[in-house]
């Protein structure tokens, strides 16, 4: 879909405070996925906390078809209104990729209404991203799993609303499992948490990884074909009597 405008947000702080990050990630999280959607021909921009509003103005919304999200020190950072507005974009049919611990995001969590709690736990861990809906259009081209030689555990339960689709399930060198891949709708948009992605570990040069980004944003993507159903006082189908006075609006 080479007309989809994405937008990479990302908080842009363990990258500027951290030199193991920024070896990492040397043009930050965003640089790394704008420049892998860029690659497979999606026309990117970049956004960061530190920017006016978050770089997330109401024209930057309304010309964006996908948003991915990627926070984790800094979510209450975030300004409660812009938070609101890129819900309601959301709503209103715009694409979200929620990334890694994005899950605590201000956003998410509205979206979502649980605490998106999870447990976790650092050591580098080997991890295996099982595909759970190989016909998902977001498993599109990925074989049996991932594999991800250094990750970051996160493990159930997961307090997320149960899942539209359950595309990945993760499975960890010490034992835990987690839903690493879960679609949801709200109003007229799409959203897909994808729990791969910690700022230490290479994970988003992976080009499986990638791949799946990539394949998630065209999945999410406003579409001229999807189902709407409006709101708000509707005339009658059949021939009724409309005379009725007692109403207040």
């Amino acid at each position: 879909m080479p007309d989809t405008r994405v937008t990479v947000w990302n908080e842009f702080v363990h990258e500027q405070e951290s030199e193991t990050v920024a070896e990492v990630y040397p043009d930050g999280i965003h640089g790394a996925i704008a420049d892998a959607l860029e690659d497979r021909g999606f026309d990117t921009e970049t956004a960061t906390l530190q920017e006016p509003e978050h770089g997330l103005t109401e024209d930057v919304l309304e010309a964006t078809d996908v948003l991915t999200w990627w926070g984790h020190a800094a979510h209450d950072e975030v300004d409660d209104e812009a938070a609101e507005r890129v819900v309601e974009a959301v709503r209103d049919g715009m694409g979200l990729i929620v990334l890694h611990s994005a899950h605590f995001s201000k956003v998410f969590r509205s979206l979502m209404g649980t605490t998106c709690s999870l447990k976790w736990r650092e050591a580098a861990e080997r991890e295996r991203l099982w595909v759970i809906e190989p016909s998902h259009p977001i498993a599109d081209g990925v074989d049996d799993c991932i594999e991800l030689d250094e990750a970051e555990m996160y493990g159930e339960r997961f307090d997320i609303p149960q899942p539209e689709t359950l595309v990945f399930n993760s499975w960890f060198e010490g034992g835990e499992v987690f839903r690493s891949g879960c679609t949801y709708r709200r109003g007229s948009g799409r959203i897909f948490y994808f729990r791969p992605g910690h700022e230490t570990y290479p994970v988003y040069h992976n080009e499986e990884i990638q791949d799946v980004l990539a394949n998630a944003v065209e999945w999410a993507a406003p579409s001229d074909d999807r189902a709407t159903s409006g709101g708000g006082n509707t005339e009658p189908r059949e021939d009724i009597d409309t005379s009725d006075e007692r109403t207040v609006h």
